[in-house]
């Protein structure tokens, strides 16, 4: 899809095709809608994450709170949405040893009480060896750098996902 398809889209359009890219927040694809045109995917880009750093702590905190846990209960269950399967199924993390989902399952409650909010992580720049790691890793750092961190993820996974439906390279990251 070209900008030109992209910034003549009407709100409903746009909101429909863009309204995942933050995972589960519509709500900011028909913020950045009236920012329109859009020069390029980091120009677009540029807009779902202004509207993410304008945000006070507490909705921040939200966007995280609306991600699955990485092979959590939604994966079980097939209710992740359809970019999140896709993703968790690029990092293998839907074949899953019972061993291995366990020790996750465990992280990520541990993740969450610490935190408030479950551990994100761009699965698509990962695998399954390296997920549990680095939630491990991230469980000891302080709060406010994991909220830095967590959004730093929340922005990449939303990269990726513009780069999908503009059909372009996502380099760099």
């Amino acid at each position: 899809m070209d900008m030109k398809k992209v910034n003549s889209m009407d709100f409903g359009e746009f909101v429909d095709v863009f309204g995942n890219v933050i995972e589960r927040c519509p709500l900011i694809a028909a913020a950045v809608w009236s920012q329109r045109p859009f020069s390029d995917l980091d120009d677009l880009e540029k807009h779902f994450s202004a509207f993410i750093d304008a945000l006070p702590q507490s909705g921040q905190e939200g966007i995280l709170r609306c991600h699955p846990d990485l092979a959590g209960h939604e994966l079980q269950r097939g209710t992740l949405t359809a970019e999140s399967q896709r993703e968790q199924s690029d990092a293998g993390l839907i074949h899953l040893g019972s061993g291995e989902r366990s020790r996750l399952a465990e992280l990520n409650a541990r993740y969450r009480a610490r935190f408030g909010f479950p551990f994100v992580l761009a699965a698509r720049l990962s695998d399954r060896d390296a997920v549990p790691r680095e939630l491990a890793r991230r469980l000891r750092c302080p709060p406010a750098l994991e909220l830095r961190t967590a959004l730093g993820e929340v922005k990449k996974i939303g990269r990726l996902r513009l780069s999908d439906l503009l059909g372009v390279d996502p380099a760099p990251l």
